[in-house]
């Protein structure tokens, strides 16, 4: 077992391939992604005006939404051919519409007055600036119209104001405080490199083992692979969900004790699971097929970029066979909601029933191999 843990370790920093995956692609691909997302609020969108109003109602709306940060009124046209043209050319992401009733509508106290909004839905950011800062401008806009009708019609300010707005509440955005899209993804992917290169790098070594006829399949050999895969990742796992949300900005108000809980039944079920996928791996290159393939299927099915509620019940049922799912949602808990080990005690438990099961299925399957191999010896 001591031989295959020793051996393990010289072939991994001999192989310059795996050593690139292990260590350098672990620690760079974190940097990538927070480059990426840098800017998590995008602001200044372009939006063009279409105004068939021109009153100072619609005049008004308009100044107060352009003093918003995530917009910009950049073109005022004259129909919305022209403002669709804008659209097309990519020189808007947005349009806003008046009627020409607008202001109409509004004077008559039994009137309804509409606003279009189109949204460039080829960026889920885009929309997602137009439509809140929009619908913040256009919630207070109904409010004070309200209640100038109800004064029109008599009735106190005092007690308009109560009418309009009876249970005052204040906004707070939990766990992601700025809102941005880097902040709500990041960590999910730190757990996701975690498990794609160890998945990738033990698959390597595998087709490696196989093309030179070097693989072994016993149980002490399994164990002590095993053991020289999880002193490599446990640092760099430690390094990855403890220290770089920190170095990022991006919540981290779990207990660091709790995610160094976290990491061992994660490594674990992760390196069992890979042992597992490599018996059936017959040369080098074939790992990196697996892992272009499987890495954005694993982020979807896992229920962060995607709602678990909007997942089949088929697909979710695979993905709770794999590791990262369980990791994911548990390191999330902790990490960016502050939830101790236990609160995440569902995603915990299921790691370690994870990590026996692909333990015994890799055993079986090392097994199996091995038997093969006398038999083809021996013939």
């Amino acid at each position: 077992m001591w031989h295959s843990f020793t051996n393990e370790i010289k072939r991994i920093f001999k192989d310059s391939g795996v050593t690139v995956i292990f260590i350098v692609a672990t620690l760079a691909y974190p940097l990538i992604y927070k480059g990426i997302y840098w800017n998590e609020q995008i602001t200044n969108v372009p939006v063009a005006v279409v105004d068939l109003s021109n009153s100072p109602q619609s005049r008004s709306f308009l100044h107060v939404w352009n003093a918003a940060p995530d917009i910009c009124l950049t073109h005022t046209c004259a129909s919305m051919a022209e403002a669709e043209q804008l659209l097309r050319d990519q020189k808007v992401h947005g349009i806003i519409y008046f009627p020409r009733d607008f202001a109409q509508q509004l004077a008559d106290p039994l009137g309804q007055a509409h606003i279009s909004l189109y949204c460039d839905m080829s960026s889920f950011l885009y929309m997602k600036a137009i439509y809140l800062s929009c619908n913040q401008v256009m919630l207070e806009s109904m409010r004070n119209i309200q209640i100038d009708r109800y004064e029109q019609m008599g009735v106190g300010k005092e007690f308009a104001w109560a009418l309009v707005q009876d249970a005052p509440y204040h906004e707070t955005a939990l766990f992601t405080p700025t809102g941005g899209y880097g902040s709500f993804l990041i960590p999910a992917v730190l757990m996701l490199i975690l498990h794609q290169t160890l998945f990738f790098g033990i698959c390597m070594l595998g087709g490696t083992a196989r093309e030179e006829n070097l693989d072994q399949y016993s149980f002490r050999s399994l164990i002590g692979r095993a053991c020289a895969y999880f002193v490599i990742y446990y640092g760099l796992a430690a390094v990855l969900l403890g220290f770089f949300p920190r170095l990022f900005d991006i919540p981290h108000i779990g207990a660091i004790g709790d995610i160094l809980l976290l990491i061992v039944p994660y490594l674990l079920a992760v390196i069992f699971f890979s042992l597992c996928v490599s018996v059936f791996i017959r040369n080098r290159e074939s790992g990196l097929v697996l892992l272009v393939s499987s890495s954005l299927i694993f982020l979807f099915m896992a229920g962060i970029s995607w709602p678990k509620e909007m997942i089949p019940d088929a697909w979710w049922y695979i993905a709770c066979c794999i590791p990262y799912t369980w990791g994911a949602h548990a390191f999330i808990h902790i990490n960016s909601m502050g939830a101790s080990l236990a609160l995440a005690g569902k995603e915990y438990i299921a790691l370690w029933i994870l990590t026996a099961v692909y333990f015994l299925l890799a055993c079986g399957l090392f097994y199996i191999r091995k038997k093969k191999l006398v038999e083809s010896i021996a013939n």
